[in-house]
């Protein structure tokens, strides 16, 4: 089942990245993919001040944790097409990895 699941995730999330390559390329201009992994770490930034104030007990509303959280993704996105990454096979490959690990862990009775 969950190999199943790790091949419906990779499928969709090329297709996301592909759509969202065209989309940027129609309607935006060109950067570099230092460009985009700085405006990445920028935005990564941006959320992790957000849970800093949360941590230390200060209101924050979690549409502001979500737009942080959906202008990282972009950026990924962003920084992932730059670089001609399959973001989807990395993704897949990855979790396949932690899966396994996760596996070996558990018949040992210790979490990941």
């Amino acid at each position: 089942m969950i190999n199943g699941y790790f091949e419906l995730l990779e499928e969709y999330l090329a297709q996301i990245q592909k759509d969202f390559d065209e989309y940027q390329k129609n309607n935006f201009p060109k950067r570099s993919p230092e460009f985009f992994c700085l405006e990445l770490n920028g935005e990564a930034g941006e959320l992790a001040n957000l849970e800093k104030k949360i941590w230390k007990g200060k209101l924050v509303q979690l549409e502001q944790v979500a737009d942080e959280a959906a202008d990282t993704f972009i950026a990924l996105l962003n920084y992932a097409n730059s670089r001609k990454i399959n973001l989807a096979e990395a993704v897949a490959k990855k979790l396949k990895i932690i899966e396994q690990k996760r596996v070996e862990l558990a018949k040992k009775g210790e979490d990941y």
